[in-house]
């Protein structure tokens, strides 16, 4: 066995009597070959253990069929990111593209994945998310001219491939939702200020808290990025204190969860007392705690656009920019450069 030749484009060809070159273009995915035929192809290249010799693809084509999700160690891997990252492998599945992650630590500069990628040419193109307004990665990949797409937008929107959730529609509507709750005093667990969503978050909320006139105030000791244990003490020890607040507002399920704790620590009760509003990217506050209103933010539809944006970006860069917002309650609206 050891001794067996490797597969190569050949052996597919003569096992299905197809012309190399068809094979080469039914594995990559080309549209103009037929679906029966694509998934006749992967099948026999599964069966006999084909795989891509990526240095001589490198080479004839000088790309290297990869795709680089960059994600900070510190997102929300439970919920948002998890989803983030098997929705992008999923859409990356039946395509020539494979997926690699890249990690980058809270205490190093977040511009060292990027260079890493774009000067080494490690991958074709980058996703990338909780991105700030003036994000010095997206000026950067921007300047190089290197595909790239982002969850979430930045100042520079009208200029490059996104995916994002409406999250000043979502700041607005966590508290009508509230408000409808008989809700007064209103609190705002954000997400950390210097990324572009969590700004939209808080300005949304505000200004729906203005017109509805009723009291909000954002959280400035902690956000919903925080360690649980940070998150629970301070809320729990915020309601000892006897602070009057009957409403919450958090931007992530991890934060909403480590907060009903400190409000049960506290006495109170989520429903009773108290009414919570959260985002989420998977349903489940409702199992945890059937009283939470929360609003359901596709992460499976950002990760399946978010890669095809990024392989349009490589295969037809002159094609108008793939960019879709999701508005909470709404159907998903798509733009295009041409029509922003």
């Amino acid at each position: 066995m050891a001794n067996e030749p490797r597969p190569t484009l050949k052996t597919i060809a003569q096992l299905t009597g197809l012309a190399v070159p068809t094979v080469s273009r039914a594995l990559s995915g080309a549209e103009d070959i037929g679906k029966a035929t694509r998934e006749r192809v992967r099948q026999i290249a599964n069966e006999i253990g084909y795989v891509p010799n990526r240095a001589g693809v490198r080479l004839r084509t000088g790309r290297t069929h990869v795709i680089s999700l960059v994600l900070s160690t510190e997102a929300d891997v439970m919920n948002l990111t998890a989803r983030l990252i098997n929705s992008v492998a999923s859409a990356l599945r039946d395509t020539s593209y494979h997926l690699t992650i890249t990690p980058y630590f809270p205490d190093e500069d977040p511009m060292r994945p990027i260079r890493h990628v774009v000067e080494t040419r490690a991958a074709d193109a980058v996703i990338l998310n909780q991105v700030q307004p003036e994000d010095p990665r997206i000026a950067y990949l921007m300047e190089r001219e290197f595909p790239f797409a982002t969850h979430g937008r930045t100042n520079w929107a009208d200029d490059h491939a996104y995916y994002d959730f409406d999250n000043h529609a979502f700041g607005a509507l966590a508290v009508e939702k509230l408000l409808k709750k008989g809700r007064s005093s209103l609190r705002l667990l954000a997400p950390p200020v210097d990324q572009n969503y969590s700004q939209a978050m808080i300005s949304g909320a505000l200004q729906a808290a203005q017109m509805g006139g009723v009291e909000l105030e954002v959280f400035r000791r902690i956000d919903s990025d925080d360690p649980s244990d940070k998150i629970q003490a301070h809320i729990t020890q915020m309601f000892r204190n006897g602070l009057d607040v009957d409403g919450i507002i958090f931007g992530s399920a991890n934060s909403c969860m480590a907060a009903v704790t400190g409000i049960e620590d506290a006495g109170l009760t989520v429903g009773g007392e108290i009414d919570l509003v959260s985002k989420e990217a998977i349903p489940f506050l409702h199992r945890f705690r059937p009283a939470i209103l929360s609003q359901q933010e596709d992460a499976w539809a950002a990760g399946v656009f978010l890669a095809q944006a990024v392989i349009e970006r490589i295969e037809q860069p002159d094609k108008a920019l793939m960019q879709q917002l999701e508005i909470p309650g709404q159907d998903r609206r798509v733009y295009s450069a041409a029509t922003v």
